[in-house]
């Protein structure tokens, strides 16, 4: 992740950092020569509800924005974000390049239907280009960062609790070597990762806090380094071919680390000449998939960190990657608006190129199954690709807002995506389709 200054963006997901969809109402009326809005239809504006599925299909809108009641129309306003949302770039026109190559994939899958909008979870981003905040324990389990809290989410109680404020003072309960008993305040936490009981959060000066979800309390507290260029990008939680629960955290000091969840030792500490920006394991857990602050990737080896190939095709800096179930192919996300796949056995071209609708591809996730690869922009659109169909194929999920990140359930049942915006703030829930061919003969 660079931290060279960017005119359009601070490093903190401010208010005046994003677009919101209230202010872009605003401003769309003022272009068309109409007066400001007024209270009554702030308030209306402002005034939503959760939407359910039986809603949703009576023709309410999922986020509950009221169309009807506004002075342009959803299929306008739609227009009006791609032409004026600004991608970000740190290499200029990556983007723009790829528009004249890279043609989209065909829209018409439809894997994945409306569940639930949930207003009272609000999701928050910390910085914009970090959008690995929500994370699916089950079909019916969330964890996701709202402002300085950790918060959990059931669906099947509709509860909102908080695990975990790093607004005040957090430090561990338990004493391990290495671990900071003194532990942090005010940490800003800036990526998250969470899988079966473990939880472990990265923060803005390079901290990491470790939790294990069926205990009361924090279990570990470290710094990575006290480099000034510290953040930590991106965390992987993974279980470890000699036993055990391993994670990874990827850092903007170019470093790679490797830790053992049951002891929180340090167990391997790779260097790259470059800000790492996300990484992750091969399901074999040979390969380390790495991407950063470079044009070209790298694939690793896990045990050493020695380079086995270079990763080359993006136009511009990477954000996201993932493994495909069957431990040959992956994926990379960057900020040339592209998600390009590839087969680690023949790595010199891409096996697809999939162009985004109008910014970075920040998240990407592969269904446990390996039927499906969720990618994520940084607003308004997911795309689910049947990887079956060899990416050809690809359901658009379509809605307003930034996206603090996108989980599976690790059954693969349901899709949860997070939603950043001042007014409209939420937690998409999309649950798998089925087809049950037995039915057929009541019908």
């Amino acid at each position: 992740m660079s931290l060279e200054p960017a005119d359009e963006y601070d490093y903190m997901a401010e208010d005046e950092d994003m677009a919101d969809f209230v202010d872009d109402m605003n401003e769309d009326n003022n272009e068309r020569g109409g007066a400001e809005m007024g209270d009554d239809e702030y308030n209306m504006l402002t005034k939503v509800t959760d939407t359910s599925s039986a809603q949703a299909r009576s023709g309410k809108d999922i986020q509950g924005i009221p169309w009807n009641r506004l002075n342009i129309t959803r299929e306008n306003y739609r227009v009006t974000r791609l032409e004026q949302y600004k991608n970000y770039e740190n290499v200029p026109s990556s983007g723009d390049a790829v528009d004249k190559e890279c043609k989209q994939m065909e829209k018409g899958g439809n894997y994945f239907e409306f569940f639930h909008n949930t207003r009272l979870v609000k999701p928050t981003i910390l910085h914009f280009q970090l959008r690995n905040l929500v994370w699916a324990t089950s079909k019916h389990d969330v964890y996701l960062m709202s402002n300085y809290s950790v918060m959990h989410w059931s669906s099947i109680s509709s509860n909102l609790s908080e695990l975990l404020n790093f607004s005040g003072h957090v430090a561990p309960s338990e004493k391990h070597p290495g671990s900071i008993l003194e532990g942090f305040m005010q940490t800003q936490i800036s990526t998250l990762a969470v899988k079966d009981n473990f939880l472990v959060a990265g923060g803005f000066q390079g901290e990491l806090t470790c939790k294990r979800l069926d205990k009361e309390g924090v279990s570990f507290c470290t710094r990575t380094t006290y480099d000034d260029n510290a953040i930590t990008n991106a965390l992987e939680i993974y279980d470890s071919p000699r036993g055990g629960i391993h994670f990874m955290a990827s850092n903007n000091d170019c470093g790679v680390r490797e830790y053992d969840m049951e002891s929180f030792q340090l167990l391997n500490h790779f260097r790259f000449p470059w800000p790492v920006n996300h990484t992750s394991i091969s399901p074999d857990r040979k390969l380390i998939t790495v991407v950063g602050d470079h044009l070209h990737g790298l694939l690793v080896d896990s045990h050493n960190g020695k380079t086995v190939s270079s990763v080359v095709g993006h136009l511009d800096y990477s954000f996201a990657s993932a493994w495909h179930p069957n431990g040959n192919i992956f994926a990379t996300g960057n900020q040339d608006k592209t998600c390009r796949v590839w087969d680690a056995r023949k790595i010199g071209t891409p096996i697809a190129v999939l162009k985004g609708n109008l910014g970075a591809v920040r998240s990407i996730r592969f269904s446990s199954d390996g039927q499906f690869m969720v990618v994520a922009e940084p607003a308004d659109f997911v795309h689910v690709y049947d990887t079956k169909a060899d990416y050809k194929m690809r359901q658009e999920i379509d809605f307003f807002g930034e996206i603090s990140g996108v989980s599976l359930s690790p059954d693969d049942e349901a899709l949860y995506i997070g939603i950043w915006d001042r007014t409209y703030a939420s937690l998409l829930q999309y649950n798998k389709r089925h087809k049950y061919g037995y039915l057929d003969c009541y019908l």
